[in-house]
Protein backbone atom coordinates (compact mmCIF):
# COMPACT_ATOMS: atom_id res chain seq x y z
CA UNK A 1 0.00 0.00 0.00
CA UNK A 2 1.39 3.41 -0.98
CA UNK A 3 2.55 4.81 2.48
CA UNK A 4 0.91 8.43 2.33
CA UNK A 5 -2.78 6.64 1.63
CA UNK A 6 -2.08 4.92 5.15
CA UNK A 7 -1.50 8.65 6.28
CA UNK A 8 -4.90 9.70 4.68
CA UNK A 9 -6.78 6.67 6.16
CA UNK A 10 -5.12 7.29 9.77
CA UNK A 11 -6.02 11.15 9.57
CA UNK A 12 -9.47 10.04 8.70
CA UNK A 13 -9.75 7.49 11.39
CA UNK A 14 -8.85 10.33 13.82
CA UNK A 15 -11.11 12.49 12.61
CA UNK A 16 -14.31 10.05 12.69
CA UNK A 17 -13.15 9.57 16.13
CA UNK A 18 -12.80 13.29 17.74
CA UNK A 19 -16.79 13.50 15.96
CA UNK A 20 -15.78 16.68 14.22
CA UNK A 21 -18.39 19.65 14.63
CA UNK A 22 -21.28 19.67 12.17
CA UNK A 23 -20.50 22.40 9.28
CA UNK A 24 -22.95 24.60 8.73
CA UNK A 25 -25.03 23.93 4.93
CA UNK A 26 -23.57 24.53 1.86
CA UNK A 27 -25.69 26.39 -0.40
CA UNK A 28 -29.34 26.21 -0.53
CA UNK A 29 -30.74 23.25 1.16
CA UNK A 30 -33.94 21.19 0.91
CA UNK A 31 -37.32 21.97 2.40
CA UNK A 32 -38.63 19.51 4.85
CA UNK A 33 -40.87 18.82 1.98
CA UNK A 34 -38.54 18.33 -0.37
CA UNK A 35 -36.46 16.11 1.57
CA UNK A 36 -39.80 13.65 2.39
CA UNK A 37 -40.33 14.19 -1.87
CA UNK A 38 -36.90 12.70 -2.48
CA UNK A 39 -36.66 9.79 -0.36
CA UNK A 40 -39.88 8.71 -1.55
CA UNK A 41 -38.01 8.12 -4.45
CA UNK A 42 -40.70 6.22 -6.73
CA UNK A 43 -44.23 7.28 -7.59
CA UNK A 44 -46.87 6.29 -10.37
CA UNK A 45 -48.35 8.32 -12.60
CA UNK A 46 -51.65 7.96 -14.23
CA UNK A 47 -52.72 9.22 -17.48
CA UNK A 48 -56.28 8.51 -17.58
CA UNK A 49 -59.41 10.52 -19.41
CA UNK A 50 -60.78 10.83 -23.05
CA UNK A 51 -57.35 9.43 -25.12
CA UNK A 52 -57.91 6.25 -22.66
CA UNK A 53 -61.44 5.96 -25.05
CA UNK A 54 -60.18 7.12 -28.22
CA UNK A 55 -56.11 6.04 -28.70
CA UNK A 56 -55.47 9.65 -28.80
CA UNK A 57 -51.90 11.03 -26.93
CA UNK A 58 -53.63 14.99 -27.30
CA UNK A 59 -57.18 15.37 -27.59
CA UNK A 60 -58.79 18.17 -29.47
CA UNK A 61 -61.43 18.96 -26.62
CA UNK A 62 -64.06 18.72 -28.93
CA UNK A 63 -64.55 14.33 -27.76
CA UNK A 64 -68.00 14.32 -26.42
CA UNK A 65 -68.16 13.72 -22.52
CA UNK A 66 -69.76 10.38 -22.86
CA UNK A 67 -66.66 9.18 -24.53
CA UNK A 68 -65.50 8.66 -21.00
CA UNK A 69 -67.45 5.54 -20.10
CA UNK A 70 -64.94 3.23 -17.79
CA UNK A 71 -66.77 0.13 -17.11
CA UNK A 72 -65.47 -1.28 -13.66
CA UNK A 73 -63.23 1.45 -12.53
CA UNK A 74 -61.27 0.66 -9.53
CA UNK A 75 -59.03 2.93 -8.01
CA UNK A 76 -58.72 0.52 -5.57
CA UNK A 77 -56.64 -1.63 -7.86
CA UNK A 78 -54.52 0.92 -8.88
CA UNK A 79 -53.59 1.84 -5.37
CA UNK A 80 -52.44 -1.56 -4.47
CA UNK A 81 -50.68 -2.32 -7.10
CA UNK A 82 -49.40 0.53 -6.34
CA UNK A 83 -48.65 -0.15 -3.28
CA UNK A 84 -47.32 -3.85 -3.91
CA UNK A 85 -45.09 -2.25 -6.63
CA UNK A 86 -43.42 0.03 -4.20
CA UNK A 87 -44.38 3.07 -5.34
CA UNK A 88 -44.82 5.59 -2.46
CA UNK A 89 -47.89 8.02 -4.26
CA UNK A 90 -50.13 8.59 -6.84
CA UNK A 91 -50.24 11.80 -9.40
CA UNK A 92 -53.55 11.49 -11.57
CA UNK A 93 -53.95 13.73 -14.64
CA UNK A 94 -57.13 15.61 -13.40
CA UNK A 95 -57.54 17.33 -16.44
CA UNK A 96 -55.05 17.17 -19.80
CA UNK A 97 -54.86 19.38 -22.89
CA UNK A 98 -58.27 18.39 -23.91
CA UNK A 99 -60.14 20.47 -21.09
CA UNK A 100 -61.92 17.32 -19.65
CA UNK A 101 -62.19 17.41 -16.54
CA UNK A 102 -61.84 14.02 -13.73
CA UNK A 103 -63.76 15.67 -11.18
CA UNK A 104 -67.13 17.72 -11.24
CA UNK A 105 -65.41 21.20 -11.65
CA UNK A 106 -67.48 24.43 -11.71
CA UNK A 107 -65.02 26.10 -13.53
CA UNK A 108 -65.82 23.80 -17.38
CA UNK A 109 -68.94 22.20 -18.87
CA UNK A 110 -66.40 19.26 -19.85
CA UNK A 111 -66.21 17.20 -17.03
CA UNK A 112 -68.03 13.93 -15.76
CA UNK A 113 -70.81 15.52 -14.26
CA UNK A 114 -71.46 16.31 -18.01
CA UNK A 115 -71.05 12.83 -18.91
CA UNK A 116 -73.62 9.56 -18.72
CA UNK A 117 -70.89 8.09 -16.76
CA UNK A 118 -72.11 7.37 -13.23
CA UNK A 119 -74.95 9.31 -14.12
CA UNK A 120 -73.05 11.98 -13.61
CA UNK A 121 -72.11 11.67 -10.06
CA UNK A 122 -69.19 10.21 -10.40
CA UNK A 123 -65.64 12.04 -9.27
CA UNK A 124 -62.15 9.82 -9.96
CA UNK A 125 -60.22 11.92 -8.10
CA UNK A 126 -62.50 11.62 -4.92
CA UNK A 127 -62.65 7.80 -5.45
CA UNK A 128 -58.13 8.13 -5.93
CA UNK A 129 -57.52 10.00 -3.29
CA UNK A 130 -59.84 7.69 -1.03
CA UNK A 131 -58.01 4.56 -2.07
CA UNK A 132 -54.52 6.19 -1.74
CA UNK A 133 -55.60 6.89 2.26
CA UNK A 134 -56.63 3.25 2.44
CA UNK A 135 -53.06 2.24 1.12
CA UNK A 136 -51.12 4.40 2.44
CA UNK A 137 -49.87 6.44 -0.72
CA UNK A 138 -49.60 9.89 -1.04
CA UNK A 139 -51.89 11.49 -3.65
CA UNK A 140 -51.04 13.93 -5.82
CA UNK A 141 -52.82 15.91 -9.41
CA UNK A 142 -51.08 17.04 -12.67
CA UNK A 143 -53.86 20.22 -13.58
CA UNK A 144 -52.50 20.85 -17.52
CA UNK A 145 -52.86 24.74 -17.89
CA UNK A 146 -53.41 24.13 -21.85
CA UNK A 147 -57.34 23.83 -22.76
CA UNK A 148 -58.04 22.79 -26.06
CA UNK A 149 -62.15 22.96 -24.57
CA UNK A 150 -62.64 26.35 -22.34
CA UNK A 151 -63.62 29.13 -24.73
CA UNK A 152 -62.17 31.56 -22.04
CA UNK A 153 -58.92 30.23 -22.46
CA UNK A 154 -56.62 32.49 -24.85
CA UNK A 155 -57.92 35.49 -23.01
CA UNK A 156 -57.28 37.07 -19.24
CA UNK A 157 -60.33 35.52 -18.05
CA UNK A 158 -59.04 31.90 -18.26
CA UNK A 159 -55.90 32.61 -15.68
CA UNK A 160 -58.55 33.26 -13.12
CA UNK A 161 -60.39 30.30 -14.57
CA UNK A 162 -57.66 27.78 -13.67
CA UNK A 163 -56.88 29.03 -10.43
CA UNK A 164 -60.65 28.36 -9.26
CA UNK A 165 -59.69 24.95 -10.40
CA UNK A 166 -56.66 24.65 -8.55
CA UNK A 167 -58.67 26.27 -5.50
CA UNK A 168 -61.52 23.22 -6.26
CA UNK A 169 -58.39 20.70 -5.92
CA UNK A 170 -56.18 22.10 -2.83
CA UNK A 171 -59.47 23.40 -0.95
CA UNK A 172 -59.54 19.99 0.87
CA UNK A 173 -62.22 17.66 -0.46
CA UNK A 174 -59.68 15.48 -1.84
CA UNK A 175 -57.44 15.62 1.56
CA UNK A 176 -53.53 16.47 1.45
CA UNK A 177 -52.04 17.37 -2.20
CA UNK A 178 -48.54 15.88 -2.07
CA UNK A 179 -47.27 17.09 -5.51
CA UNK A 180 -49.50 19.56 -7.72
CA UNK A 181 -47.59 18.76 -11.44
CA UNK A 182 -47.49 21.65 -13.93
CA UNK A 183 -47.31 20.87 -17.75
CA UNK A 184 -45.95 23.97 -19.45
CA UNK A 185 -47.43 23.09 -22.36
CA UNK A 186 -49.33 26.39 -24.10
CA UNK A 187 -51.05 26.03 -27.43
CA UNK A 188 -54.04 27.86 -29.30
CA UNK A 189 -57.43 27.57 -27.99
CA UNK A 190 -60.82 27.58 -29.92
CA UNK A 191 -60.49 31.40 -30.22
CA UNK A 192 -56.83 30.93 -32.21
CA UNK A 193 -55.52 32.22 -29.21
CA UNK A 194 -52.41 31.71 -26.85
CA UNK A 195 -52.69 31.93 -22.98
CA UNK A 196 -50.35 34.04 -21.24
CA UNK A 197 -50.12 31.90 -18.02
CA UNK A 198 -49.70 33.87 -14.60
CA UNK A 199 -47.36 31.21 -13.03
CA UNK A 200 -46.50 33.38 -10.27
CA UNK A 201 -50.41 33.65 -9.63
CA UNK A 202 -51.00 29.24 -9.68
CA UNK A 203 -48.06 29.11 -7.43
CA UNK A 204 -49.61 31.45 -4.53
CA UNK A 205 -52.80 29.87 -4.88
CA UNK A 206 -51.24 25.99 -4.50
CA UNK A 207 -48.87 27.56 -1.61
CA UNK A 208 -52.25 29.55 0.03
CA UNK A 209 -53.77 25.95 0.17
CA UNK A 210 -51.28 23.15 -0.04
CA UNK A 211 -48.06 25.07 1.47
CA UNK A 212 -47.14 21.07 2.15
CA UNK A 213 -46.94 19.76 -1.79
CA UNK A 214 -44.33 20.05 -3.88
CA UNK A 215 -44.93 21.99 -7.38
CA UNK A 216 -43.05 20.39 -10.53
CA UNK A 217 -42.72 22.43 -13.35
CA UNK A 218 -39.60 22.98 -16.31
CA UNK A 219 -38.27 25.03 -13.15
CA UNK A 220 -39.96 24.12 -9.66
CA UNK A 221 -40.24 25.90 -7.96
CA UNK A 222 -40.60 22.37 -6.10
CA UNK A 223 -38.60 19.84 -7.90
CA UNK A 224 -38.11 19.92 -11.89
CA UNK A 225 -38.11 18.38 -14.95
CA UNK A 226 -35.13 16.13 -15.60
CA UNK A 227 -35.45 17.32 -19.25
CA UNK A 228 -36.55 13.70 -20.96
CA UNK A 229 -39.24 11.25 -21.04
CA UNK A 230 -37.08 8.18 -20.96
CA UNK A 231 -36.43 8.45 -17.34
CA UNK A 232 -32.68 9.03 -17.43
CA UNK A 233 -31.17 11.83 -15.53
CA UNK A 234 -27.68 13.28 -16.18
CA UNK A 235 -24.69 11.55 -14.72
CA UNK A 236 -24.11 14.19 -13.05
CA UNK A 237 -26.99 15.95 -11.47
CA UNK A 238 -27.04 18.84 -8.99
CA UNK A 239 -30.18 19.34 -7.05
CA UNK A 240 -29.36 23.07 -7.68
CA UNK A 241 -30.73 25.07 -10.48
CA UNK A 242 -31.01 29.21 -11.75
CA UNK A 243 -34.38 29.74 -12.24
CA UNK A 244 -34.20 33.41 -12.82
CA UNK A 245 -35.16 34.49 -16.09
CA UNK A 246 -37.18 31.62 -17.27
CA UNK A 247 -40.73 29.99 -17.07
CA UNK A 248 -42.28 26.96 -17.53
CA UNK A 249 -42.58 25.50 -20.92
CA UNK A 250 -40.81 27.48 -24.27
CA UNK A 251 -39.49 29.35 -21.87
CA UNK A 252 -37.43 26.79 -20.02
CA UNK A 253 -33.68 26.42 -19.33
CA UNK A 254 -32.02 24.59 -22.10
CA UNK A 255 -32.66 20.45 -21.72
CA UNK A 256 -29.36 19.63 -20.84
CA UNK A 257 -29.27 22.07 -17.88
CA UNK A 258 -32.51 20.56 -16.88
CA UNK A 259 -30.76 17.09 -16.64
CA UNK A 260 -27.82 18.23 -15.25
CA UNK A 261 -28.97 20.72 -12.98
CA UNK A 262 -26.49 24.09 -11.99
CA UNK A 263 -23.21 23.46 -9.89
CA UNK A 264 -23.86 26.64 -8.51
CA UNK A 265 -27.75 27.10 -8.50
CA UNK A 266 -29.73 29.81 -6.70
CA UNK A 267 -32.64 27.28 -5.40
CA UNK A 268 -32.94 23.76 -4.80
CA UNK A 269 -34.67 22.46 -7.34
CA UNK A 270 -34.48 18.56 -7.57
CA UNK A 271 -34.85 16.26 -10.68
CA UNK A 272 -38.00 14.39 -11.30
CA UNK A 273 -37.70 11.64 -14.01
CA UNK A 274 -40.86 10.88 -15.51
CA UNK A 275 -41.28 8.03 -18.26
CA UNK A 276 -44.63 5.84 -19.16
CA UNK A 277 -44.27 1.96 -19.08
CA UNK A 278 -45.64 1.97 -22.35
CA UNK A 279 -44.49 3.50 -25.35
CA UNK A 280 -47.99 6.01 -25.08
CA UNK A 281 -48.90 8.47 -22.11
CA UNK A 282 -52.70 6.95 -22.34
CA UNK A 283 -53.33 3.19 -22.80
CA UNK A 284 -54.10 2.04 -26.42
CA UNK A 285 -54.81 -2.02 -26.92
CA UNK A 286 -52.48 -2.12 -29.58
CA UNK A 287 -49.06 -1.93 -26.54
CA UNK A 288 -50.61 -4.69 -24.37
CA UNK A 289 -47.65 -6.72 -25.91
CA UNK A 290 -45.40 -3.32 -25.56
CA UNK A 291 -45.13 -2.66 -21.84
CA UNK A 292 -41.36 -2.03 -20.93
CA UNK A 293 -39.04 -4.74 -20.23
CA UNK A 294 -37.42 -6.15 -17.12
CA UNK A 295 -34.43 -5.04 -18.08
CA UNK A 296 -35.16 -1.48 -19.25
CA UNK A 297 -37.31 -0.63 -15.95
CA UNK A 298 -33.81 -1.75 -14.33
CA UNK A 299 -31.80 0.73 -16.66
CA UNK A 300 -34.13 3.53 -15.58
CA UNK A 301 -34.19 2.40 -11.87
CA UNK A 302 -30.10 2.97 -12.22
CA UNK A 303 -30.45 6.13 -14.27
CA UNK A 304 -33.14 7.95 -12.17
CA UNK A 305 -33.08 6.75 -8.98
CA UNK A 306 -29.55 5.66 -9.11
CA UNK A 307 -28.48 9.42 -9.92
CA UNK A 308 -30.18 11.59 -7.84
CA UNK A 309 -33.65 12.04 -8.82
CA UNK A 310 -37.29 10.79 -8.39
CA UNK A 311 -39.02 8.09 -10.61
CA UNK A 312 -42.12 8.85 -11.74
CA UNK A 313 -43.50 5.92 -13.70
CA UNK A 314 -46.78 6.52 -15.61
CA UNK A 315 -49.30 3.30 -15.35
CA UNK A 316 -52.26 3.93 -17.73
CA UNK A 317 -55.22 2.41 -16.77
CA UNK A 318 -57.21 0.60 -19.65
CA UNK A 319 -60.48 1.64 -20.92
CA UNK A 320 -62.35 -0.57 -18.27
CA UNK A 321 -60.58 1.56 -15.36
CA UNK A 322 -58.21 -1.07 -14.23
CA UNK A 323 -54.13 -1.35 -14.71
CA UNK A 324 -54.18 -3.91 -17.43
CA UNK A 325 -52.38 -7.24 -16.16
CA UNK A 326 -48.95 -6.80 -18.47
CA UNK A 327 -48.73 -3.69 -16.79
CA UNK A 328 -49.53 -5.49 -13.25
CA UNK A 329 -47.17 -8.60 -13.93
CA UNK A 330 -44.02 -6.08 -15.08
CA UNK A 331 -44.18 -4.04 -11.88
CA UNK A 332 -44.48 -6.90 -9.69
CA UNK A 333 -41.14 -8.86 -11.49
CA UNK A 334 -39.44 -5.31 -10.61
CA UNK A 335 -40.25 -5.00 -7.51
CA UNK A 336 -39.05 -8.49 -6.75
CA UNK A 337 -35.77 -7.82 -8.31
CA UNK A 338 -35.21 -4.23 -6.50
CA UNK A 339 -36.11 -6.53 -3.70
CA UNK A 340 -33.50 -8.80 -4.30
CA UNK A 341 -30.39 -6.64 -5.29
CA UNK A 342 -30.82 -3.63 -3.06
CA UNK A 343 -32.81 -5.59 -0.03
CA UNK A 344 -29.61 -6.65 1.97
CA UNK A 345 -26.34 -4.17 1.73
CA UNK A 346 -23.43 -6.83 2.10
CA UNK A 347 -21.39 -3.49 4.05
CA UNK A 348 -23.95 -3.71 7.08
CA UNK A 349 -21.61 -5.31 9.19
CA UNK A 350 -18.59 -4.05 7.48
CA UNK A 351 -15.60 -2.19 9.74
CA UNK A 352 -15.31 1.51 8.91
CA UNK A 353 -17.41 5.13 9.54
CA UNK A 354 -20.39 3.68 11.81
CA UNK A 355 -22.73 6.18 10.62
CA UNK A 356 -22.32 5.27 6.99
CA UNK A 357 -23.17 1.59 7.37
CA UNK A 358 -25.80 1.84 10.34
CA UNK A 359 -28.91 1.57 7.66
CA UNK A 360 -30.38 5.03 9.27
CA UNK A 361 -30.35 7.98 6.88
CA UNK A 362 -30.37 10.64 9.44
CA UNK A 363 -26.98 9.72 10.84
CA UNK A 364 -23.91 11.39 8.72
CA UNK A 365 -20.24 11.26 8.43
CA UNK A 366 -18.24 14.12 8.51
CA UNK A 367 -14.78 14.85 6.76
CA UNK A 368 -12.39 16.65 7.95
CA UNK A 369 -11.48 18.21 4.99
CA UNK A 370 -12.78 18.45 1.36
CA UNK A 371 -11.07 15.64 -0.40
CA UNK A 372 -10.93 12.58 2.24
CA UNK A 373 -10.83 8.95 1.71
CA UNK A 374 -12.29 6.43 3.95
CA UNK A 375 -12.06 2.50 3.91
CA UNK A 376 -14.55 -0.04 4.36
CA UNK A 377 -13.28 -3.80 5.64
CA UNK A 378 -15.87 -6.76 5.35
CA UNK A 379 -15.51 -9.75 7.61
CA UNK A 380 -14.69 -11.45 4.62
CA UNK A 381 -14.71 -10.92 0.66
CA UNK A 382 -17.69 -10.66 -0.95
CA UNK A 383 -18.93 -10.46 -4.79
CA UNK A 384 -21.40 -7.08 -5.55
CA UNK A 385 -22.52 -5.49 -8.64
CA UNK A 386 -23.72 -2.37 -7.09
CA UNK A 387 -22.34 0.62 -5.01
CA UNK A 388 -24.73 3.07 -3.39
CA UNK A 389 -23.22 6.19 -1.60
CA UNK A 390 -25.54 9.16 -0.27
CA UNK A 391 -24.84 12.77 0.87
CA UNK A 392 -26.53 14.11 3.75
CA UNK A 393 -28.63 16.26 1.44
CA UNK A 394 -30.48 18.81 4.41
CA UNK A 395 -26.94 20.48 4.46
CA UNK A 396 -26.38 20.56 0.93
CA UNK A 397 -24.77 18.78 -2.08
CA UNK A 398 -20.89 19.33 -2.24
CA UNK A 399 -18.96 16.08 -3.62
CA UNK A 400 -18.33 16.63 -7.18
CA UNK A 401 -15.60 14.04 -7.97
CA UNK A 402 -15.12 10.42 -6.38
CA UNK A 403 -13.92 6.99 -7.02
CA UNK A 404 -13.96 3.64 -5.41
CA UNK A 405 -11.65 1.25 -5.74
CA UNK A 406 -11.10 -2.34 -4.40
CA UNK A 407 -7.79 -4.10 -2.88
CA UNK A 408 -6.57 -7.12 -5.11
CA UNK A 409 -3.55 -8.39 -4.43
CA UNK A 410 -2.29 -6.26 -2.60
CA UNK A 411 -2.73 -3.57 -4.78
CA UNK A 412 -5.52 -0.68 -4.95
CA UNK A 413 -8.05 -0.62 -8.40
CA UNK A 414 -10.47 1.82 -8.91
CA UNK A 415 -13.79 -0.53 -9.89
CA UNK A 416 -16.01 2.50 -9.94
CA UNK A 417 -16.18 6.84 -10.59
CA UNK A 418 -18.22 9.55 -10.55
CA UNK A 419 -19.18 13.12 -10.35
CA UNK A 420 -22.09 13.90 -8.36
CA UNK A 421 -23.82 11.54 -5.27
CA UNK A 422 -26.89 13.58 -4.29
CA UNK A 423 -29.22 11.96 -2.18
CA UNK A 424 -28.32 8.98 -3.62
CA UNK A 425 -25.68 7.41 -6.18
CA UNK A 426 -26.00 4.43 -7.31
CA UNK A 427 -23.04 2.89 -9.66
CA UNK A 428 -23.42 -0.64 -11.75
CA UNK A 429 -20.22 -2.35 -12.13
CA UNK A 430 -19.60 -3.99 -15.46
CA UNK A 431 -18.20 -6.90 -13.99
CA UNK A 432 -18.47 -8.50 -10.50
CA UNK A 433 -16.11 -6.87 -8.14
CA UNK A 434 -15.06 -9.60 -5.13
CA UNK A 435 -12.44 -8.00 -2.53
CA UNK A 436 -12.78 -7.92 1.20
CA UNK A 437 -11.79 -3.82 1.60
CA UNK A 438 -12.75 -1.39 -0.62
CA UNK A 439 -11.57 2.43 -0.53
CA UNK A 440 -13.62 5.49 -1.12
CA UNK A 441 -12.30 8.83 -2.06
CA UNK A 442 -13.81 11.79 -2.36
CA UNK A 443 -11.31 13.50 -5.23
CA UNK A 444 -13.52 17.37 -5.87
CA UNK A 445 -15.80 18.46 -3.03
CA UNK A 446 -16.87 22.10 -2.83
CA UNK A 447 -16.77 21.87 0.85
CA UNK A 448 -16.08 19.04 3.62
CA UNK A 449 -18.52 16.30 2.58
CA UNK A 450 -21.11 15.20 4.50
CA UNK A 451 -21.85 11.68 3.39
CA UNK A 452 -24.81 9.03 4.86
CA UNK A 453 -24.41 6.23 3.52
CA UNK A 454 -22.11 3.24 1.80
CA UNK A 455 -23.90 0.22 0.03
CA UNK A 456 -22.42 -2.24 -1.06
CA UNK A 457 -24.84 -4.72 -3.30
Amino acid sequence: MNPHKVLIVIAISAAIACKPQTPAPYGPVPSQEQQEWQQMEYNMFVHFGPNTFSGAEWGEGTESEDLFCPTDLDCRQWARIASEAGMKGIIITAKHHDGFCLWPSATSTHTVAQSSWRDGQGDVLKELSDACREYGLKFGVYLSPWDRNHPAYGTPEYNEIYRQALREIHGGAYGPIFEQWFDGACGEGPSGKRQEYDWPSFWETVRELSPQAIMFSDIGPGCRWGGNENGHAGKTNWSRLNTLGFTPGAGAAPRDTLQMGNVHGSAWVPAEMDVSIRPGWFWRESENNSVKSLEELQDIWLSSVGRNALLLLNVPPDNSGRIHPADSARLMEFRAWRDDVFGHNLAHDAKGPSALLDGNYDTYWVASDATPSMEITLPQERTFNYIMLQEYIPLGQRVSAFCVEALHGGAWEIIAEGTTIGYKRILPLPNSCTAQRIRISITASYDRPVLSEVGLF
